[in-house]
Order: C-alpha cells, then sequence, then structure tokens
C-alpha cells in the first residue's frame, strides 16, 4: 500500500491506495490562514504537522491490521511559500503563502536587476512565488534575512520533519522563481539577485524519485517501518496532474480549489510569460506542463457562503433553480478577492460585483460568482491557446468538481468536453500516493492510469453563444476597474 499526503492551504488531506491503485482510506485536518495586514496571507508550520498527525491517527484507525504495510510515502502540497530556518532548524517566522501580494514592489526590482529571469525561469515575476518574498524580508525583516540557513517550499518542510533531510522536486521548485526551469537544476544567478546561495536551498530530485526514508522515532509513531520510502513528490498542481493521469503531451485538467488552474502537459519547456502563463516542470522526469493560474475559484464561493450565513450546498441548489432569462439579468462577478494572476498579473485587482438591483437575491449572486470564476478560467483558455496550446478535453477536479451544474457551465463557457473521474476530488494526494508508489519501482503506465470516468459535459453551443456578451462585459469591466486605479 502507499500513502500520499498533500499539504493544502485550507486543509492537510491524506488516502492510502492499494496495490491495484485503488483508494482504501482517507481523511483530512481543516487548517486556518493569518491575515495580519491586508494583501499579507500566512500560516505556522507547526500547524501543518499537528494536522498530518491528526490525518496519520485517523488513517491508522480506518486501515486497521493491513497499515504497516505502507512502502512509500509520497508528499504534494501549495506551492511558492516560503519557509524560513535558521541554523538550529528553528522555524524564523510564520511561511508567507501563495496569495500573499506584499511583495509587489520586490518584483519591479527583480524583473529590472535580472534580465533573463524570463528565458530561464520562464515566468513573470509574480508577488505569490517565493523569490520575491525572500526579497520583501531582505527589505522589511532584516534581522530575519540574517539568520536563514534554509529555505523550505511547504511539503518539503514535512519532509525534512519525517526523514530528517533537506530534499525538493522539480514541480515544486520551478515556483520559486530560482530554478532554471528548462536544465531543472538551481540558478546560481537568480539566487545571487536574492542575496542567497544554493547551499540554502534543498537537494533537487525528480518527483517519482526517492527522497529519504522515515526516521527512527517517525517510523515508531506512526507504527510504520523505518524502510519506508518518501518520494520527492510534487507541487500540488503537478501532483494532481498524476493523480487524474495527466501525463502525456496534450492531457489537461482544471482545477476548482481555493484557486482556479488550468493545467496541461507539454513534451518539452515551452515559455510564454508576458502572458502571465506558468511554465514548470512536472513531477515526472523529461516532462514540462503550463498554467493558467486564478487566485480565487472555489474560495469565492466559500467567501460568499460566509457572508450570507448559509452552505455551499444549499446555495448551489437556490442557483440551479434559476431560470436562463434570471442567469442573463444577475450581476457580474469579478472573482479578484486576492489580486489575478493569469492573465493580468496584477496583485491590486479586486473582486466587484457590478449590475446590482432590488431584484438581485442571494440565488442570482452565488450565479454571477459560479459564472465569473468560469469567465477567469476562459481569460486563461485563451491564453493557453495563444501560447500554442489547443485542448480537446478537460478533467475536473477539486472541490468544485462535486457539483455538476458549475461542471455544465464550465463546459458550455469554455466550449470544451469536461470530464470528472471517481476520486477526482482526491487531488494531490492521490497523485503524492501514485509518485510514492513509482519511487519503489511502479511503472508509469500502470501507476498514473486515468481513474474511472464519471461523467462527460458536453458544450451547448447555443448557450456558449448567449454567453459570450457577458464573458465581454466582464473584461471590460476589468479594463475599467484596472483604468480607475490607475487615474
Amino acid at each position: 500500500m502507499f500513502l500520499g499526503i498533500d499539504a493544502g492551504t485550507s486543509e492537510i488531506k491524506a488516502l492510502v491506495i492499494d496495490g491495484e491503485g485503488e483508494i482504501i482510506a482517507s481523511a483530512g485536518a481543516m487548517l486556518s490562514v493569518q491575515r495580519p495586514h491586508p494583501l499579507w496571507s500566512e500560516q505556522d508550520p507547526a500547524q501543518w504537522w499537528q494536522a498530518t498527525q491528526q490525518v496519520i491517527h485517523a488513517l491508522r484507525h480506518q486501515v486497521g491490521a493491513l497499515w504497516p504495510e505502507i512502502r512509500a510515502i509520497g508528499l504534494s502540497g501549495q506551492m511558492h511559500g516560503a519557509v524560513l530556518l535558521d541554523r538550529d532548524n528553528a522555524v524564523l517566522r510564520p511561511c508567507i503563502l501563495w496569495n500573499d501580494t506584499r511583495s509587489a514592489a520586490e518584483c519591479e526590482q527583480l524583473t529590472a536587476n535580472v534580465p533573463e529571469l524570463h528565458a530561464v525561469t520562464g515566468n513573470l515575476a509574480m508577488p505569490g512565488f517565493t523569490a520575491p518574498k525572500l526579497l520583501w524580508v531582505a527589505h522589511h525583516e532584516p534581522e530575519i534575512f540574517e539568520r536563514i540557513a534554509t529555505v523550505l517550499l511547504p511539503k518539503d518542510y514535512l519532509r525534512w520533519l519525517m526523514s530528517g533531510e533537506m530534499i525538493g522536486d522539480m514541480s515544486d521548485a520551478a515556483g520559486t522563481l530560482w530554478l532554471d526551469v528548462a536544465r531543472r537544476d538551481w540558478s546560481d544567478s537568480l539566487l545571487n539577485a536574492c542575496g542567497l546561495s544554493r547551499e540554502q536551498m534543498p537537494r533537487l530530485v525528480e518527483g517519482s524519485q526517492p527522497a529519504g526514508k522515515l526516521r527512527a522515532e517517525i517510523a515508531r509513531q506512526w507504527g510504520l517501518s523505518e524502510q519506508v520510502v518518501i518520494a520527492g513528490g510534487g507541487g500540488d498542481n503537478a501532483a494532481s496532474a498524476v493523480g487524474i493521469g495527466a501525463v502525456n503531451p496534450g492531457d489537461a485538467f482544471i482545477s476548482l480549489g481555493t484557486s482556479g488552474v488550468l493545467f496541461a502537459v507539454n513534451d518539452r519547456f515551452r515559455p510564454n510569460p508576458h502572458s502571465a502563463v506558468h511554465a514548470f516542470c512536472h513531477a515526472l522526469p523529461d516532462c514540462w506542463h503550463q498554467m493558467s493560474v486564478m487566485l480565487s475559484a472555489a474560495s469565492s464561493l466559500r467567501w460568499l457562503c460566509e457572508l450570507l450565513g448559509t452552505t455551499e450546498t444549499a446555495l448551489m441548489a437556490e442557483v440551479a433553480s434559476l431560470s436562463h432569462v434570471e442567469q442573463r439579468r444577475a450581476p457580474l462577478f469579478l472573482p479578484y478577492l486576492s489580486g489575478e494572476r493569469t492573465p493580468h498579473n496584477d496583485p491590486h485587482a479586486c473582486g466587484a460585483f457590478h449590475g446590482l438591483t432590488h431584484a438581485s437575491n442571494r440565488a442570482a449572486l452565488a450565479y454571477a460568482v459560479l459564472e465569473g470564476v468560469s469567465f477567469g478560467l476562459a481569460d486563461g483558455l485563451n491564453v493557453l491557446s495563444e501560447a500554442g496550446t489547443q485542448l480537446d478535453c478537460c478533467s475536473l477536479i477539486g472541490g468544485g468538481a462535486r457539483s455538476p451544474w458549475w461542471a455544465q457551465l464550465l463546459a458550455d463557457v469554455l466550449n470544451l468536453p469536461v470530464v470528472t473521474h471517481r476520486g477526482g476530488e482526491a487531488g494531490g494526494a492521490l497523485g503524492a500516493a501514485r509518485l510514492g508508489w513509482l519511487a519503489v519501482g511502479g511503472d508509469v503506465q500502470t501507476v498514473c492510469r486515468k481513474p474511472a470516468v464519471l461523467h462527460r459535459y458536453l458544450p451547448d453551443a447555443a448557450r456558449h453563444q448567449q454567453l459570450q456578451p457577458r464573458l465581454r462585459q466582464f473584461r471590460q469591466l476589468y479594463q475599467q476597474q484596472r483604468e480607475l486605479r490607475h487615474r
């Protein structure tokens, strides 16, 4: 059996798969995000470890007598977070997360100081990435910066606690802006530009390679063998791709989680940074991928539910009862609650409802949010197309994949068939478990097969055309907001 642990933003998820790749147990423990100032987003790494211990305890209870048969562990995690350790491996400050946008000025500095940045990393400098965060720490917390001995990404901090090894993988490292993505190695010039060196970085391996074993103390606590291998693992989206079987060029998926992602697999490094498309290493050797990323997807719906004091289930039921006429009269929503990445690279973009009237009930607001997120993904698909990536079909994963209504709306907006899979909500945890399997000799074609299809949602051509005027207005509203801010 194989254990996969996904260190997400809102939850630590974990599951166990058997030798046939079937999920036999799963568990989760919720996390909280701290926002001590506007634009800031932080977590205490100790919270991740506490939550990991909780899910291990729950899984061990579920699996029972078979638990000691686990042979390998894979790790997946939220990308870009900066865990700063001193020489004694103590955490120096809370982890600055991927959706923290305080470092916009540092992005401009990095871009100006490193002319080769885009060519080497394949990405624009954005506040969510790790490198600008370290420049911010250097500028605003110099006494902490001087004490940094090691910088780890979130899942790799968990690896260190589990194994005592400071190791990272290519897919996660690609999101730091310190990796030469084509060469799959740290870039000394980019590290230098941030006042750092290779000695402060973890050793890099491919996601499907062994990357440590359980420490004896942890093995005893967890009731597992000290010979359990920990795989390199992957950033959350690359691991999710492994879980959904998106491992061959042309494979693609949409992830509707806290953020919204359109992910397409490539057989080579294909950067298109000027459209804010991400070009990263995949979690498998000799494989890359492109992504469009919006910062607030399912989290926009969660925000509205908290505002209205209701549940997602109740609100989705109300949305499903709206007629097409009522949908066309609904407000428009800009889903930029945390700024935006693709295609705008605008940390100052903000959310907005437009077109509110006395007739705007909560079902109409919820429809606007779901449609606005779908329009944001349409913007991402558009720039992927401009980058030369043509998609014929998309799998749908993440929490949003549980809603047939939203899946059909996505198919209609994108004019693209959308497919959901059994276990698709497992996301990065399933991919992590598969990477663990690969690290102890599993065959890629066997391990990374696509899960069984649950539903296919075919685009309605008439509905697609009906949505185009609202999509055009959505895009105009963002441009007007941007112009107003500039004035």
